[in-house]
């Protein structure tokens, strides 16, 4: 393989994404155009087609890796096949990555999103097995306002009290299932 052009386009990729959610920061996905990300990243628009198929293409990428990078945050338990509920981990994540969730908020994948699994089991325990469906739109619709408005707050307060507002709101649910 050559190994300079996989670094030439690995660069060339980088650039596109960090302009990409730079330029989403003040424009609607609508509004951002394949010319206008070149532009700023001294790319040619033939450099941006080898790698994407489109604007639609380059934020389906952008959205994949923010999941993948969630999930190797929580691999163990993925592969142990436990969830922890550790929720502090998430939100020390996101303080991290800020504009990287605001750019995964912006793009609407609000509805469609697999960054947050939910315990169905455990929920089945604490609710009898009654209703989890709407137990687990309730806790994915409730999450995540949560963490859109502690997003458009500036991430102020910290991922310790961002855990405090999920356990309290969850009567403990969200640390081990245990009662607090």
């Amino acid at each position: 393989m050559n190994t300079p052009n996989n670094k030439r386009k690995k660069e060339s990729i980088e650039r596109i994404e960090r302009v990409f959610i730079q330029l989403l920061q003040d424009h609607e996905l609508a509004e951002i155009r394949v010319s206008d990300i070149c532009k700023l990243a001294g790319l040619n628009r033939t450099t941006f087609y080898a790698n994407y198929t489109d604007i639609y293409g380059l934020a389906d990428s952008i959205r994949d890796k923010l999941e993948q990078n969630l999930s190797d945050l929580y691999r163990s338990e993925i592969t142990q096949g436990f969830n922890s509920n550790d929720y502090l981990k998430l939100f020390c994540h996101i303080k991290e990555n800020q504009v990287f969730y605001k750019t995964y908020f912006k793009l609407g994948y609000d509805d469609s999103y697999k960054i947050f699994t939910y315990d169905s089991n455990l929920a089945r325990q604490h609710f009898q097995n009654r209703f989890i469906e709407y137990h687990m739109e309730f806790f994915k619709g409730g999450i995540t306002k949560i963490i859109k408005l502690w997003l458009q707050n500036g991430c102020k307060e910290s991922p310790e009290d961002m855990y405090e507002v999920i356990k309290s709101e969850y009567q403990g649910r969200a640390d081990n299932g245990k009662e607090d």
